[in-house]
């Protein structure tokens, strides 16, 4: 079987903070975020997991991940992020 990749959003509980990135195992990288593992990532834990996209190639997902993290786009993710949160706390 082919390796699928990985585009995954976190929010940091603690700050408004969001990281971007991609992987090939998610639980395995988040796991590594919540632990303090990167460093660039350490200082806003915890993080809630908000979002994560399957591509079949890792130059598919690295495209997601570079559109994700330009800054209008960022800001409008994270706003329809932050509205699908509201939603859901109100079920």
């Amino acid at each position: 079987m082919d390796t699928m990749y990985f585009v995954y959003v976190l929010r940091s509980l603690r700050r408004n903070y969001w990281y971007v990135g991609i992987t090939s195992d998610v639980q395995k990288r988040v796991t590594q975020h919540q632990n303090g593992r990167e460093r660039t990532t350490r200082a806003y834990r915890p993080y809630e997991l908000m979002c994560v996209e399957g591509y079949s190639t890792r130059l598919e997902a690295r495209n997601r991940e570079k559109y994700l993290k330009s800054s209008g786009r960022k800001s409008r993710f994270k706003s329809r992020c932050a509205q699908v949160a509201k939603l859901v706390d109100a079920l």
